[in-house]
């Protein structure tokens, strides 16, 4: 199951595993948040662009089990593991990981199709800053394959009418991100930024937008991680204690 510097980790809720490669990438908090924070149904259809592991799939359907989730992903050995970590946790019937660039996500997945499309995906902009030399961790980190405006403009186009996207990045990209959800009519209904302890500037920010919704824009209370250093605020623990799962699994 395991293959070369591979290593299998515990995910916070229903005691799912994944597999994940150091040398490459591992799931963060980001993705955690994410996952809490979008808005999801049984009998959801989902697409995740840029799957990475697979970690989003597999907290989604262990916050809601009767989804039916593709994870998008371009670099063929993360496809690999990552299906790796579908099969392990017994999801091959909600979960299908598949190799496919964002870029041609809708033409390539069927226009209108999705209830909900998340993604976390690389946060330094084209052209900003030092590239990674790994091809694998670059692609996660950098715009180096697809851009925001790719990412939203093909979450858009997957989604049926009110459809949601969520996503989550950081709070500099904000004004790119609501302009380029608003121009794609996906517009942002729910927002909440994420700081990392009170007293310290908001270093996520997460937003769900509705494909052809009316203009009401929510700003969700702020979520604090750390209520005093190494101690988790009330909210975070509630996260990570799987408060908000489903009851039926």
């Amino acid at each position: 199951m395991l293959r070369g510097e591979e290593r299998m980790d515990d995910l916070i809720w229903r005691n799912l595993k994944i597999i994940q490669n150091p040398r490459w990438f591992c799931f963060s908090l980001d993705a955690i948040l994410l996952a809490d924070f979008a808005t999801i149904k049984p009998g959801d259809r989902v697409v995740d662009l840029g799957t990475g592991t697979g970690v989003l799939p597999l907290l989604l359907c262990a916050r809601v089990r009767d989804i039916r989730i593709i994870g998008l992903e371009i670099k063929a050995e993360v496809v690999d593991m990552a299906q790796r970590s579908v099969a392990l946790n017994g999801l091959g019937e909600h979960i299908l990981i598949r190799e496919g660039d964002i870029r041609t996500a809708a033409s390539d997945l069927g226009k209108g199709g999705f209830d909900l499309v998340v993604s976390n995906p690389p946060y330094a902009p084209a052209g900003s800053g030092k590239v990674s030399g790994c091809a694998i961790k670059a692609a996660a980190r950098s715009e180096v394959l697809c851009k925001l405006e790719d990412v939203i403009q093909e979450a858009a186009a997957l989604l049926n009418t009110e459809g949601r996207m969520a996503l989550v990045h950081r709070p500099f990209r904000l004004t790119d991100i609501l302009c380029s959800m608003r121009h794609s009519q996906l517009e942002p209904k729910r927002l909440r930024f994420v700081y990392p302890i009170l007293g310290k500037e908001p270093n996520l920010v997460l937003i769900e937008g509705i494909k052809n919704g009316k203009k009401d824009l929510h700003i969700l209370p702020p979520l604090f991680v750390y209520q005093q250093p190494g101690i988790h605020s009330e909210a975070m623990k509630e996260i990570f204690g799987g408060k908000f799962l489903s009851q039926e699994w």
